[in-house]
């Protein structure tokens, strides 16, 4: 993605797509990791052929990581957070260190995909890899380091860990002490915003360690003014959640299962990783396998004229991959519930089910802040999604306003301007995404009741 940067607005241009495609062998489910780097060299050499480039910034997805040898290369490639190594390491880990302690050192939600149990079924499986290892990078810090040359960690990527210190702002060693993991892999990190190295073939040009982790920049894009909102980053995943000067980090926050992640401008992002709209994609690719395909607005025009509320299911009942609608079938069956039927059915009961969902943490938030949250954001490829935009609106009872839809990709390349100077302010970069980026708002309509179906939810 290009970005131009002006006085009054800021323009992105897609250069080159593909899809990153984790591939499945006997001995687990990896990323495609050397492919991803050949199509990032590709995207630099077209955006080379374009104009001088004033900077590069690089975001992926969070807690997933890479480890270094001696000599800098690769030791195995990195696993994808669906793993199945990671069922049943959370416990084993709270053996050893109790969850409340966990918590208290990181703020972060329990999820068994973390980095920390990642490492540790690592650790438990006697890995080679893991033994020999010089440097942890998570993968932008992966990608950044083939970039530059420099193993760096940046803050935001860091901190979806589950062992960053929000509060000491520093790694947690302690839990790799406890759990007898090597703390001497973790690297230096450095702040959203700071310029890495110059690029390796090109040292003219600096990398910046923009928001790393993508949520982190998708919510530097979010066109909000004041504190009165939320946000829901909305793609493959749902993260919902408020923006803070400091962690919350208390035993209401740990009853809830929130996490506190860095943020650009110093901001913490208090937040819930919940299921997105991955579900919808496992049925289209199951559906596809079956011969029968659907684009996703084809899914979605059919969402909107199924009959409502067919089976109500929570979308955090759904981690790995699979049968999506076979299991979300299973899923109804085991709460007495009748399956949905046809494709509309199921797409509805999926649009539904995380409307509901975010209803649910956004009340939660506002019981743990003792504030009402009147309007809610949403960006991402999921904020061009007007029916379950609708659904939200209609569920929460609030105002939904959509876009960006490229909010990552405009929160990266605002970073970077921040950095260097050129934007002074994380306000001043919002302001510039309402004057660059068409917004839709919806409204709450209530055509349908509710009510009775959220009640349902709770009682899952």
């Amino acid at each position: 993605m290009l970005g131009r940067l002006s006085d009054k607005s800021l323009s992105i241009s897609e250069l080159h797509r593909f899809p990153n495609t984790p591939v499945r062998i006997f001995s687990g489910f990896y990323w495609d990791t050397l492919r991803l780097w050949q199509e990032i060299q590709q995207g630099l050499g077209i955006a080379r052929k374009e104009q001088k480039l004033d900077g590069i910034g690089l975001d992926t997805w969070g807690v997933d990581f890479a480890l270094l040898g001696r000599d800098g290369a690769l030791l195995e490639n990195p696993r994808h957070y669906r793993d199945a190594r990671n069922r049943g390491i959370p416990e084993k880990v709270f053996a050893k260190v109790p969850r409340r302690e966990i918590f208290a050192q990181t703020g972060i939600q329990f999820m068994q995909i973390n980095t920390l149990y990642q490492l540790y079924a690592m650790k438990l499986a006697g890995s080679p890899a893991l033994e020999c290892a010089r440097r942890l990078l998570m993968m932008p810090d992966l990608f950044h380091y083939w970039l530059t040359g420099v193993a760096r960690s940046e803050l935001t990527i860091a901190s979806t860990s589950q062992f960053y210190n929000p509060q000491k702002k520093r790694w947690a060693t302690e839990l790799f002490d406890r759990l007898g993991l090597p703390a001497e892999i973790l690297p230096e990190i450095v702040q959203p915003g700071d310029v890495i190295a110059p690029l390796l073939d090109e040292p003219a040009v600096p990398v910046y360690a923009s928001g790393s982790h993508d949520t982190a920049s998708a919510v530097a894009a979010v066109p909000a003014q004041g504190r009165d909102w939320c946000y829901i980053s909305s793609g493959t995943w749902s993260l919902i959640g408020v923006e803070l000067d400091a962690p919350v980090i208390n035993e209401k926050s740990l009853a809830l299962n929130l996490t506190n992640e860095m943020g650009a401008g110093g901001r913490v992002r208090l937040l819930k990783n919940i299921a997105g709209l991955w579900l919808l994609q496992e049925c289209r690719r199951h559906w596809t396998l079956d011969g029968v395909e659907f684009t996703y607005e084809e899914l979605t025009r059919l969402a909107a004229g199924a009959r409502p509320f067919s089976a109500i299911l929570d979308p955090d009942a759904f981690l790995e991959p699979g049968d999506m609608p076979d299991r979300i079938a299973a899923y109804c069956r085991s709460t007495s519930q009748q399956p949905p039927e046809s494709p509309a059915e199921i797409a509805r009961t999926i649009l539904e089910g995380l409307a509901l969902r975010y209803r649910q943490v956004i009340e939660s938030l506002e019981g743990l802040l003792d504030r009402r949250i009147p309007i809610i954001h949403i960006v991402g490829g999921g904020s061009r999604n007007t029916v379950l935009n609708q659904f939200v609106a209609d569920c929460t009872n609030r105002t939904v306003i959509a876009g960006p839809a490229e909010a990552t990709a405009a929160g990266n390349v605002l970073i970077q301007a921040l950095g260097s100077g050129v934007l002074e302010s994380l306000e001043a970069a919002r302001g510039l995404v309402r004057r660059s980026f068409p917004l839709e708002v919806f409204e709450p309509r209530r055509t349908v009741d509710w009510e009775r179906p959220y009640e349902k939810f709770g009682a899952l």
